[in-house]
């Protein structure tokens, strides 16, 4: 049986993790075993969090909605609700940029929102 020799693919493995790691602190840029360590822990966390950013963005979203909303006298769920009966198909995204960018066109769709005989939420002016 031959005899494997590793020394090309153990240096290109090794070159390519510490490719990675570069720009981190200390040993975790230089030394291979902190520097795999760290590496793996950061892409795990990439790609758990890619998928929290979405979750993050639209809470984000529903408070910055929520606000506006209460500013126009209707809570949230009422907003939605209403949004959803009066078949206005606006996604919270836009929602929430109109909530923060143009006031006006956020209280005019928060009008086709309001049910008949508009009553504002209790305890919102």
């Amino acid at each position: 049986m031959a005899r494997i020799k590793r020394g090309v693919t153990k240096r290109r493995r090794h070159k390519k993790i510490l490719k990675l790691a570069r720009g981190y602190f200390l040993g975790r840029s230089k030394l291979y075993k902190t520097a795999h360590e760290a590496v793996m822990h950061a892409l795990a966390y990439a790609y758990r969090d890619r998928r929290n950013k979405k979750r993050d963005m639209r809470r984000l979203w529903i408070l910055r909605i929520n606000a506006a909303a209460r500013l126009n006298g209707l809570s949230y769920s009422r907003l939605m609700e209403g949004l959803r009966r009066a078949n206005v198909t606006v996604d919270r995204k836009i929602l929430a940029d109109l909530a923060v960018r143009d006031a006006a066109a956020f209280s005019r769709i928060a009008e086709m929102a309001r049910p008949v005989g508009g009553r504002p939420v209790a305890g919102v002016a």
